[in-house]
């Protein structure tokens, strides 16, 4: 018999579809009509779970599944599961990380270009007809370049390391903030964050920080100032949406591209209306490439737990 996997979230790859089914009795939780049935009746056969990084897997559902090996997350958030709880069970859960930065930061930078130089905004001008009523080079406000700026980076892991790639490829100067000093990182070290925003022209949050929530605030938006930009493609609760908005609203800074929210899919509408914002549905991630790769990654960790191996990506064992 086949060992028997539970599914939180769909994966968009066909060909892992078709493999995971070749190789593992597939139970797809979101197209169960009653999960906790499915969970009473049959949660001790199931060896590995496959989930998201929004979705997560709980305490309770953890409870119902007594043989579990693996826990194996689709993305690099891991803040939806009790790892606390894993670790005491020693339960490997694995995340797919490094799979995602190349395309993250691509996004980043994306983000930055289109707030700088008001693409989507222009964008709608064009679309709307606009351009045919108003032909004028001055309907159109002159926007800021991005080649040249000063550009902090809060968190230079993975993502932050390629962000400063990317961006002093565009002759930037790169300043960043993180716990501590890196010694292997020749950009300058900017202890707080509010001087950080002060130093720079745009700000890059890239930092997991799990537990920190509205670092970002009016404080550091005011820091940053009327002609500074705010890109984030962290995490959501990073940014004190409120002020954020009265910032945006108030022409304190200039500009934002966010990639990410507080409470997704959920957008506040002033930053909706707003054009200085710049909206993505976190789609960082989102490209075949680094879907399959991350999938792939999930495959592996899968197989290893099943076997009774320490998977390779394990966070808790």
């Amino acid at each position: 018999m086949k060992p028997q996997v539970l599914q939180l979230n769909p994966i968009l790859i066909p060909a892992i579809n078709d493999e995971l089914a070749s190789l593992y009795q597939m139970h797809k939780l979101f197209e169960m009509s009653d999960p906790q049935a499915f969970l009473r009746e049959q949660g001790a056969a199931v060896g590995a779970v496959i989930t998201g990084g929004h979705t997560g897997i709980s305490r309770d559902m953890l409870a119902q599944l007594p043989n579990l090996k693996v826990v194996a997350v689709n993305g690099v958030g891991t803040d939806a599961v009790d790892l606390a709880y894993c670790r005491e069970r020693g339960l490997p859960v694995t995340a797919t990380i490094g799979a995602l930065t190349e395309d993250v930061a691509d996004l980043a930078i994306g983000l930055l270009i289109a707030a700088c130089r008001n693409l989507c905004a222009v964008d709608r001008f064009v679309r709307d007809g606009q351009w045919e009523q108003h032909p004028s080079p001055s309907a159109i406000p002159l926007a800021r370049r991005f080649s040249g700026m000063r550009v902090g980076i809060v968190g230079m892991g993975r993502v932050g390391r390629a962000v400063a790639v990317r961006a002093a490829a565009f002759g930037c100067r790169i300043f960043y903030t993180d716990l501590q000093r890196m010694n292997d990182v020749e950009h300058e070290f900017v202890p707080g964050l509010i001087d950080l925003a002060r130093t720079s022209d745009a700000l890059v949050l890239c930092a997991a920080a799990d537990k920190a929530e509205g670092i970002v605030d009016a404080a550091v938006l005011d820091a940053l100032g009327p002609r500074g930009f705010l890109v984030n493609v962290a995490r959501g609760r990073l940014v004190n949406e409120a002020d954020l908005t009265e910032a945006l609203t108030a022409g304190r800074i200039a500009g934002a591209g966010l990639d990410v929210f507080v409470d997704e899919p959920c957008v506040p509408a002033a930053l909706r209306q707003s054009e200085r914002a710049t909206l993505q549905a976190h789609r960082a991630s989102a490209t075949w490439e680094t879907r399959e790769a991350m999938a792939r990654m999930v495959l592996d960790s899968v197989a290893q737990g099943l076997a009774g191996q320490r998977p390779t990506m394990s966070l808790t064992t």
